[in-house]
């Protein structure tokens, strides 16, 4: 199907799903170009193994999300929350997309692979596993044919506050409509208030 093994996503998704490609619906857009030239780039090309390097690259990481953070708050646009644990090496949160007025909300997670920058991590939403055919088995999303190559093209200059822009905003547009549409997902408030009844 696409790629790592197939989730249980083969069965439960519709005709009309199986035959969209990751690559077929992305192009960027305007918003996502500016978004994008507004973050600073990262130079130091080091991965979780390369000691102090690591430690370098880490600081630019964090100063390209804080950045990344104040636009998107500035421009009323605040999207996701993100940590990582001490090593930085695994990266923990919550994304959110508004359609429609309501709110949908999901976990993130990531790890950085061995040989980040070069490979990008892979972006994980656990809770969406199944539900769509954009997506690798664990809840990996399916990123765009276009995205690797940009960011082959792009290290080390390209860091975790570009994988998010473009990578994980980009699909949740395409697929959190997709997923309201065929009632796969529930806004937060509906979720909350199933809860608690």
């Amino acid at each position: 199907h696409y790629g790592r093994g197939n989730s249980s996503a083969d069965q439960n998704v519709s005709a009309e799903e199986t035959k969209r490609s990751c690559g077929a619906d992305f192009a960027m857009d305007q918003k996502t170009k500016e978004t994008v030239q507004k973050l600073p780039l990262l130079t130091v090309k080091a991965g979780p193994r390369d000691g102090e390097q690591w430690v370098k690259r880490l600081k630019e990481e964090y100063a390209a999300l804080i950045k990344y953070i104040e636009n998107n708050k500035s421009s009323d646009n605040d999207w996701f929350t993100i940590e990582s644990n001490k090593l930085g090496t695994r990266w923990t949160g919550k994304c959110w997309y508004i359609h429609n007025l309501l709110r949908y909300e999901f976990d993130l997670q990531f790890d950085i692979p061995v040989t980040y920058p070069s490979v990008a991590p892979e972006i994980e939403l656990p809770a969406l596993d199944g539900k769509t055919a954009k997506m690798y088995r664990g809840g990996k999303i399916c990123l765009t044919v276009h995205f690797q190559p940009l960011w082959a093209r792009n290290v080390p200059h390209f860091g975790l506050a570009h994988a998010l822009a473009l990578g994980l905003a980009p699909w949740l547009a395409a697929e959190v409509p997709h997923l309201v549409e065929s009632g796969k997902i529930a806004p937060v408030d509906a979720s909350a208030k199933s809860q608690q009844s």
